[in-house]
């Protein structure tokens, strides 16, 4: 391919994006096929022969897009954002083809040095203690790592390798495989499933506390597990505390948490991988309380920056204690700067070697967006999320589970599980939105969460009324086999014992004898 048909495929490729994304709203949310459906169509092998773009387009149209889930939709009301926005996707291109691998200073000064600055200019916007600030004297800063998990993962890491030195200073007559043995660590049972998974890999138990009927995690349970922990000899290591759970994002109690680590010479990491974007909030300024006690934290750009994924922030208080856990030199990764200057080497703050160019999409969105087009994005996903509440609660066949948070809405119908599961089976059925359930102390419950590269509020009625009209079939169907003598049985079955009754516009649930 020579420039001018790769000018000829870019300019096509661009001109797909946009009438994807222009007319997104036309498609399903969710795909209609089978597994193997792709697999099916497409050839076993390489093509031996090189084959015309044109034809790689229509495959793409085809074959792969029937496949997808449509995450840039507004009608994708599940797990949390996953945003774009025009600069954020040119930033990629450029990335791709400018092609370069910032593991070092010397490999691309440009890519580390652009790292430090949008790091920087990040930790500002969210109003972030100076100690996580590159540009002020000390060993704190921000990189970007692919994730959250990525970077739930570093912190696991590194405050499990601090533990060991320090433990083994203290007791010279313990080996390392015997103090590696008596490593724990802690987080809420309402964390998200990578912080399970960082244990795993990082072979340390991560105890899963019981949050509070609130669903937030407060030093009181912390403090008492680590001193039952303390007293049967095992060697606590770190907390991983979120803000903005997985399930209602729930914000734990960091300041009682901070507390209590600070107390026991405890890693304190915080996961903010969704609310964090609302730091640059003033008028969310009580979830930055105590955010000058932590050791480290994240928050996802992909979520509420417009960036594409992958792009996950990190910021530790002293990066020295990461470098000096994961630092392995090899001759042929040094230059002659390294370690006259303050300029980092990021491959040090990462599991990986290699680095992506991500801060140039980080660089080139917060340009054509601005600060002030990044805070407005934010509060417009809590507007609609507050205009779906409203709808909710001037339903009275709904209840809501939790308090909404940001732009999630944690709701259900009112009575038993089975008519949840069944709604949500309908509307994924439907295919026209997409939630996902939850469930806390027994109670099941969906989640909706304001998502897509530009919802409106019209996108909001849309979904309700695709909810509230799946609901009223659900329970009309439900009365008819009811009236049904010979359904009786069967209904009984489905709906675990339950009666359906209508007074008024108003539904309750009877459980028959």
């Amino acid at each position: 391919m020579d420039f001018d048909e790769f000018r000829e495929f870019g300019h096509a490729s661009i001109e797909f994006i946009i009438n994807y994304l222009g007319n997104i709203r036309e498609r399903d949310v969710l795909p209609s096929v089978m597994p193997h459906a792709v697999i099916n169509q497409l050839p076993r092998e390489i093509p031996e022969q090189p084959e015309h773009w044109r034809e790689i387009l229509n495959d793409l149209e085809s074959i792969i897009l029937p496949g997808l889930t449509h995450w840039q939709s507004p009608y994708f009301n599940a797990f949390y954002p996953s945003s774009t926005s025009a600069g954020s996707i040119i930033g990629e291109l450029l990335i791709a083809g400018i092609g370069v691998l910032g593991f070092s200073w010397i490999c691309s000064p440009a890519c580390t040095e652009l790292e430090v600055v949008v790091m920087d200019w990040l930790a500002k916007f969210l109003k972030l203690p100076e100690q996580f600030l590159h540009a002020t004297e000390g060993p704190g800063g921000g990189v970007i790592q692919g994730s959250a998990s990525e970077a739930v993962l570093v912190a696991v890491l590194a405050a499990r390798e601090q533990a060991v030195v320090k433990y083994r200073e203290l007791h010279p007559e313990l080996s390392e495989s015997e103090i590696r043995g008596k490593l724990i660590a802690y987080s809420s049972d309402q964390s998200n499933s990578c912080i399970e998974k960082a244990g795993v890999i990082a072979a340390m138990p991560i105890k899963l506390l019981p949050a509070g009927e609130d669903l937030i995690l407060r030093g009181e349970a912390l403090k008492k597990a680590i001193e039952e922990d303390v007293q049967e000899g095992r060697i606590p290591v770190i907390c991983i505390a979120t803000l903005g759970t997985t399930g209602t994002c729930a914000y734990d109690d960091i300041e009682s948490l901070a507390t209590v680590c600070e107390d026991h010479n405890v890693w304190l990491h915080v996961d903010a991988a969704y609310a964090g974007g609302a730091f640059a909030l003033d008028e969310c300024a009580d979830l930055r309380r105590g955010i000058d006690r932590v050791d480290s934290l994240n928050f996802n750009l992909h979520k509420f920056m417009l960036v594409n994924f992958d792009c996950s922030a990190m910021w530790l208080k002293d990066a020295n204690k990461v470098v000096d856990s994961f630092n392995v030199d090899r001759i042929y990764l040094k230059h002659k700067y390294e370690g006259q200057s303050q300029i980092p080497d990021f491959r040090h703050w990462q599991i990986p070697l290699g680095r992506r160019f991500r801060a140039l999409k980080v660089w080139i969105t917060f340009r054509t967006l601005g600060a002030e087009g990044l805070r407005a994005h934010v509060r417009k996903h809590i507007s609609l999320a507050e205009q779906f509440e409203k709808l909710v609660k001037d339903d009275k066949r709904f209840e809501l589970v939790a308090p909404r948070a940001l732009g999630l809405v944690c709701f259900r119908p009112k009575g038993d599980n089975e008519i949840t599961a069944q709604l949500l089976q309908r509307l994924m059925e439907r295919k026209k939105i997409y939630m996902v359930k939850a469930e806390h102390a027994g109670c099941l419950f969906l989640r909706f969460a304001v998502c897509g590269m530009d919802p409106k509020p019209s996108d909001i009625d849309y979904a309700w009324s695709e909810i509230e009209t799946q609901l009223t079939d659900l329970l009309v169907d439900q009365q008819r086999l009811l009236e049904t003598p010979s359904k009786a049985g069967e209904v009984g079955e489905l709906t675990h014992h339950f009666q359906i009754l209508a007074n008024n516009g108003n539904v309750t649930h009877e459980k028959s004898q």
